[in-house]
């Protein structure tokens, strides 16, 4: 019970951080500061994705699954939870590295937002 309860919090901070690198720039308009942890995760983020690489949350929650008597999963985080609701099809390679290039133009144009406003005031 309780590895299965860790197991769900861990997918939930996984989901929370996804949603963070890709609007956390949002943030930056109410507080300057948040920039110096967002600009970290967001390139992480589109690391994971232009490099093909499972985020280490990913293990820690199927080890946790197996700890709770589950299976786990062999894929990524986002194949699993999210292209399976998104897309009908397995995440691919090209398809990641358009989500790695999509949180890239999100953030671009998020942060050139940021300055605008900042500049304007």
């Amino acid at each position: 019970m309780v590895y299965q309860i860790l197991a769900e919090i861990v997918l939930g901070i996984h989901f929370l951080f996804i949603i963070y690198v890709v609007l956390g720039a949002l943030l930056v308009l109410k507080w300057n500061w948040t920039v110096f942890i967002h600009i970290p995760a967001a390139a992480w983020g589109a690391l994971i994705m232009f490099m093909g690489w499972i985020c280490p949350l990913t293990p820690l929650e199927n080890r946790l699954r197996r700890l709770a008597g589950d299976e786990g999963y062999r894929e990524s985080f986002i194949e699993h939870y999210i292209m399976s609701i998104v897309y009908p099809e397995a995440l691919t390679r090209d398809l990641q590295i358009y989500l790695g290039i999509a949180v890239v133009l999100i953030n671009v144009v998020l942060y050139a937002i940021v300055i605008a406003r900042r500049r304007r005031k």
